[in-house]
């Protein structure tokens, strides 16, 4: 006799989205849960801003901030928050869900895999937003200036950029389910090693020549560059790793590409727990 694989029922876009919808409003829920820690972000918040502030002026030749200064660090500081939380969030949260013990009746069931990966970043993405709105104003305040310029284009720039690191955090989402615990200190490096070549908190010429090599290899740090250059009004020498035009097709093809393959790795690694039956283990 012929074995019959019973298959699941492609699921419908209303269907895709009242799973979303539904995800995020218990992500939100259990964010709220906490407000510790929601009223802590903020103290957390201004004391990041306040050293990394008064780190950038080190590299002011006159120790007062100019423009180029406060766009610096300002712009830098919320490229480095959009990646770290996308990085952590996702893999991070596939992690939790395996821990509780949810994950597998989660992912053996018929909801939209890709729903749920995307609901565990879309509150903290917007959380995120009004911390770098929150932190843009903090250091200006500290700083006196801070350069606006060519919002539109820089925002456009912007959604590539986060799609990009979406992709990524599917990826590391896949590694998770591959290395369990060891994940965490994976995602300390990583986001260690954005700090320093994605220069975040100085400009590249600050960096060595090799790691400024590294550097222009990594599609993150051309959407540091290009980011708060595009804010910055591209004032001489920036941006710093490439071309304008340069930039931006690197940009626009890591937010095209990355989410797509991203979401393949994180696709295999799931089919692999599958079969292997690690999905609830941890």
């Amino acid at each position: 006799m012929t074995a019959i694989t019973p298959t699941t029922p492609k699921a419908t876009p209303a269907q895709v989205f009242s799973t979303f919808w539904a995800m995020v409003r218990k992500e939100l829920t259990v964010l709220s849960r906490y407000p510790v820690d929601f009223i802590a972000s903020f103290f957390q918040l201004f004391i990041i801003v306040a050293i990394f502030t008064l780190a950038g002026l080190t590299f002011s030749e006159t120790g007062q901030a100019t423009e180029g200064t406060s766009g610096v660090v300002v712009y830098g500081f919320i490229m480095f928050m959009f990646v770290s939380d996308t990085l952590w969030t996702i893999g991070f949260n596939v992690r939790h869900e395996q821990v509780q013990g949810t994950l597998e009746q989660l992912y053996l069931s018929p909801a939209s895999k890709f729903a749920s990966l995307i609901a565990r970043v879309t509150h903290l993405l917007i959380w995120t937003s009004l911390l770098s709105l929150m932190s843009a104003l903090i250091m200006k305040a500290m700083l006196g200036s801070l350069p606006v310029y060519n919002l539109g284009r820089a925002l456009f720039f912007l959604v590539f950029i986060l799609l990009g690191t979406f992709g990524i955090g599917f990826a590391f989402a896949a590694l998770t389910l591959r290395v369990k615990e060891t994940a965490n200190s994976l995602a300390n490096l990583f986001q260690f090693a954005f700090m320093i070549l994605g220069a975040c908190f100085f400009p590249f010429g600050a960096l060595p020549e090799w790691m400024q090599s590294i550097s222009r290899l990594l599609p993150p740090a051309h959407g540091v560059d290009l980011f708060r250059s595009t804010l910055m009004n591209y004032p001489p020498g920036f941006p710093e790793l490439a071309s304008v035009q340069t930039e931006t097709t690197v940009v626009i093809v890591f937010g095209l590409v990355m989410p797509v393959l991203g979401y393949w790795l994180f696709r295999r690694a799931e089919h692999h727990a599958r079969e292997k039956g690690s999905l609830g283990e941890f």
